[in-house]
């Protein structure tokens, strides 16, 4: 398990499951977990998420897919703990979702 903290500096882990399950789903992310850490850590824009989750995104230059957007689904279950659910490249950041934070 890793441990990371978001920008509410807010403990925020990555499971060696939902590792499993990121990886499962979506195999280009099979070199990306610093990317994914770094978007919880350090993202240009936070999105409120489906039932009380948070969507951090990042744009990154080159992936394995050319240039996208890195979008890590997360939750804060409390002040000091949380967790990522799933992440995956998407071509830009979901219209229509509340943009809670921007850089």
């Amino acid at each position: 398990m890793i441990i990371v903290k978001s920008k509410s500096n807010v403990s925020i882990r990555l499971t060696h499951e939902r590792w499993e399950h990121i990886i499962d789903r979506h195999p280009e992310m099979v070199d990306q977990k610093e990317k994914i850490l770094e978007t919880v850590t350090t993202p240009e824009i936070i999105q409120e998420g489906d039932f009380d989750t948070l969507v951090a995104l990042k744009f990154y230059p080159k992936t394995p897919l050319t240039n996208k957007h890195l979008a890590v689904i997360y939750k804060e279950v409390n002040e000091i703990d949380g967790f990522i659910l799933t992440a995956y490249f998407t071509n830009r950041p979901r219209e229509g979702r509340k943009v809670l934070w921007k850089l």
